[in-house]
This record gives structure tokens, C-alpha cells and sequence, in this order.
């Protein structure tokens, strides 16, 4: 779509909205650096000589934006440029570490980039605690000319008693309260958590050690829409104000049965209802639908407040089964609360449909945190392998009536849900595998369901552990759901 210079002042215009509405919430904002790590991806040139990129590049390559971030954050404008992402990953947290007493607040676009830059340090701490104490980005590191002088000119001289502390609190063990404990004036994060980033909640309340996660905007490649004026909300409370200079609203009423041939505008909609966003931009989108499905929750004097629920047709299905989204992620949720005993923390999950069985069933790929143990054979404990049954009988207790009735006895039409737990790491190499597909490392977001026939060898080919529910789900409510089945079928 185009990118036009009234378009990117539209949307710097909104981020200078979230200062004030910050500024009454949190004091001292003014007082330090936002250490933001941001990414661009390369750019490339159509045959008709107009340069296309993803929509944050644009956005963070407009003068304005470069300003503002160069002078209220601790990267150098070079790092956040640098197209390789190992090594602007590296730049970045170094001049990060570096600004250590200045930072006030720590971010991303969305959180699974944090959460990487997280684990990106955990690999890397010793590396850039001796750059620190040596002055110096380590050449051999970053190889970029002119990003590795901008990170020197940051780190500028060296700082062993920096390093030291740096080092202690990398080297003490658990990581729980990093973040806070490695910038110690932080006053919180700032990353988007709604939506599919919901689940990394828990591992960035784990690692931020009590700082508020502030989701600040509702945004998309087409369009920025709104934004957050009550920034200390829980994540599962976050609702976005939207505003109306940003371009045309319209709302296509949504029920349970799917979508209702009814569009109203921004001033008609109604408190908990749910409906789809569409939009007509500046830059030439007419009545485009985006697929986010909105349920209003509230108004700010006159302006409604919409909550994400979730994306429009992200479903697993085997039968006339339908899960979204957000079925998915609330049966989850219930789920993974039965890992506490062993000490284990959900990280990332993904699923699939898979057809090939006979009947259909679902799998879930987990990655878990720490692992779970093994025997020396290789064989699974025991104790794990009946609390992973009973996650996956939790699961499918979570869904809709109509799945627990397709997983009856009686009808068999889907098999028992499936886990599999994947070894540490195999979110990021899924990530990486995106982004060598063309996926922006900003922009991206850990597909909830995957199709592709790559994406699921890479998880297959890390599976850990596999383990079935052992028992078809509870029909109580399911009967709801028979004469809607039969109709289906």
C-alpha cells in the first residue's frame, strides 16, 4: 500500500498523543531513556522504481520519528538501521546496558520481540559485559562499519565497574525481575500484550519483576487506530480509544454464529457488543476489512473503547468443529495453571489441525520453561507425563460444547487432543524461519495455528515429548450443541 508523508505525520502524531496521556500516570518520564528495541528490514525497489518496505520501516526511517527516537533513547540511530538482526539485536542491548542508569522505560513493538531480546541476553551477557569493560563493540560481533561506530560513540569508554554489575546480576541465577534488576529506574514496559501477545504475558511478568506492562496503541500495517488512556490496566483489561482522525471507521456486527449483515459507524456502536473493524485510510484503502474482531467495552465521555478479541477466521477445525483464537487462548490459560507443580512455566504454543489421522485431531506444540526432565534412557518421568495428560484433558474441558461433543464416545468424530512439547528454543528458529520467508521482526507475532508444510516440520522436528488426553471431555453443557451439530452434518 502507499506510504505518503501525510500518512507517517498522521501517525507521529498519534505516539505524541501517548506523552501526555503517560505523563498522568507515570512521573518522570522526562527524567530518562526508553531503551526500545526496533528493527527494520531491508528494502527493496518495484520495477517501476518505487522503494517498498514493511510498514515500520517506513515508519522509523521518517526524519521525524529518527529525531525523536535518537533523542530520547539509548540506541543509535545506526543499531536500529542495522538490517541484520543478530547484530542490531546485540548493538542495541549493548548501548542499552551501556545508558543503564538513565533507562526509564523498557520496550518493543510487540512482546515477543522483547521476550527474544530477553533470551537473546541470556545467550549473550558475558560477550557484552566484556565490550563494556573494554569500551568497544567486539568487531568480530559487529561487523557493520557505521553501526558498530555508532555503538562505540555510545559506549565510548570503558567502564569495568559497569560490567561488574552488569555481570552479577546475569550470573546470580534465576532471571526472574531482570529487567528491573538490570535498568533499576525502569518504571515499566512498554509492548503490545493484547491479542495473540496475551500469552506471553506470563514470561515478561516473570522476567519484568513487577513492572507495569503498558500496552500504549492499536496500530496495523494499514493504519494506526487508537490508543490506550488508561496505560496501567491489566493486559486482559487493555481497551484502545479510538481516534477518529486517523481514518474512516466502520463496524460490521458480529455474533455467535459469525458475522451479522449490519454496518454501523463509530457513534452507533454498543457497550459489549462485538463487531469487525473496517476502514478507509488516507492512503487509498476503501472500506477495507482489517479482520480484527473489536468488543466494545466502554466509553471515554462520547468515545467508545474497544477491547481485542481476537482475529477474524483464525480457527482449528477436524469436523464442523470451529476454534478460534481465542477459545483456544482461554482453554490454555486454564490449562497451563496445572504446570505449577512441576515448576514449569508455558512460554510459547502454536497448533495445527491434523487431518492425516483418522478421525482429525488437535496438537498443540508447548515449549515449556525450564524443560521437563527425562530419564537417562530418555524415558519420560513418570509424574510429567499424567500432569501433560491432564493439560491436555484441560484443554479440551475449555473448549466449546460443540468440540466436546464431536470427542464424545458416541460420536468419535475428533480424537483426543494432542501436546507435544518442543526442546528450548524452537519459538525462536519458528521466528527465524518467518523472517527468511520475508516477516518483519517487529511486526511479527507467533502464529497461534500454523498450515504451512515447513513451519510444522521445524516443530515436529524438536518435539521432546508427546501426550494425549486420556479421557473424552465432560458432555455437561455439550448437549447445546447436538441439534447445532446436526444441522452442520
Amino acid at each position: 500500500m502507499p506510504s505518503t508523508e501525510d500518512d507517517l505525520r498522521r501517525r507521529a502524531f498519534l505516539f505524541s498523543l501517548l506523552s501526555p496521556v503517560l505523563n498522568k500516570y507515570v512521573e518522570g518520564m522526562g527524567e530518562g531513556k526508553g531503551m526500545y528495541l526496533l528493527f527494520v528490514k531491508p528494502e527493496a525497489t518495484t520495477a517501476s522504481g518505487l522503494t517498498a518496505r514493511t510498514a515500520l520501516t517506513s515508519f522509523f526511517n521518517a526524519r521525524l520519528v529518527r529525531e525523536a527516537l535518537s533523542a530520547r533513547g539509548t540506541s543509535s540511530e545506526a543499531a536500529m538501521r542495522c538490517t541484520d538482526v543478530e547484530e542490531s539485536m546485540y548493538a542495541q542491548l549493548l548501548c542499552g546496558l551501556a545508558h543503564r542508569g538513565e533507562v526509564v522505560r523498557v520496550g518493543s513493538v510487540f512482546a515477543t520481540a522483547l521476550l527474544r531480546a530477553v533470551r537473546f541476553l541470556e545467550t549473550h551477557w558475558r560477550a557484552l559485559c566484556d565490550d563494556i569493560r573494554a569500551g568497544r563493540a567486539d568487531p568480530s560481533v559487529v561487523t557493520d562499519a557505521s553501526c558498530r561506530d555508532a555503538v562505540d560513540a555510545v559506549v565510548a569508554r570503558p567502564d569495568p565497574g559497569l560490567a561488574d554489575a552488569i555481570a552479577a546480576e546475569c550470573a546470580a541465577g534465576s532471571w526472574r525481575g531482570i529487567v528491573r534488576r538490570l535498568w533499576p529506574r525502569a518504571k515499566y514496559i512498554d509492548a503490545i500484550v493484547t491479542g495473540s501477545m496475551a500469552q506471553c504475558v506470563p514470561m515478561l511478568e516473570f522476567y519484568a519483576g513487577g513492572l507495569p506492562l503498558v500496552s500504549t496503541i492499536y496500530a496495523s500495517s494499514e493504519s494506526y487506530f487508537g490508543i490506550n488512556l488508561r496505560p496501567l490496566d491489566r493486559p486482559e483489561d487493555v481497551a484502545y480509544t479510538l481516534i477518529p482522525n486517523m481514518c474512516y471507521f466502520e463496524f460490521i456486527k458480529v455474533d455467535n454464529d459469525g458475522e451479522v449483515d449490519t454496518v454501523v459507524d463509530l457513534v452507533d456502536v454498543e457497550v459489549g457488543g462485538y463487531y469487525e473493524l473496517v476502514v478507509t485510510t488516507f492512503t487509498g484503502l476503501y472500506r477495507y476489512r482489517v479482520g480484527d474482531v473489536l468488543q466494545v467495552a466502554g466509553f471515554h465521555n462520547a468515545a467508545p473503547q474497544f477491547r481485542f478479541v481476537r482475529r477474524r477466521n483464525v480457527v482449528l477445525s477436524v469436523d464442523v468443529d470451529k476454534t478460534t483464537e481465542d477459545d483456544l487462548l482461554r482453554a490454555v490459560t486454564a490449562a497451563k495453571r496445572l504446570l505449577e507443580p512441576l515448576g514449569r512455566v508455558l512460554a510459547e504454543y502454536t497448533a495445527y489441525a491434523d487431518t492425516a489421522s483418522v478421525p482429525g485431531h488437535y496438537v498443540l506444540f508447548w515449549e515449556l520453561t525450564p524443560p521437563p526432565p527425562r530419564h537417562d534412557d530418555g524415558a519420560e518421568d513418570v509424574h510429567v507425563a499424567r500432569v501433560m495428560a491432564s493439560c491436555c484433558a484441560a484443554v479440551e474441558a475449555g473448549l466449546d460444547a460443540i468440540y466436546r461433543q464431536l470427542r464424545s464416545p458416541v460420536r468419535r468424530d475428533v480424537g483426543p487432543l494432542e501436546i507435544r512439547v518442543v526442546s528450548p528454543g524452537t519459538f525462536d528458529a519458528l521466528m527465524d524461519l518467518r523472517i527468511a520467508r520475508g516477516a518483519s521482526v517487529s511486526q511479527y507475532k507467533t502464529p497461534r495455528c500454523v498450515t504451512r508444510a515447513e513451519d510444522v516440520a521445524l516443530l515436529e522436528a524438536r518435539v521432546a515429548g508427546r501426550f494425549f488426553s486420556d479421557a473424552a471431555p465432560s458432555l455437561e453443557l455439550a448437549s447445546l450443541a447436538v441439534d447445532a451439530i446436526a444441522g452442520a452434518t
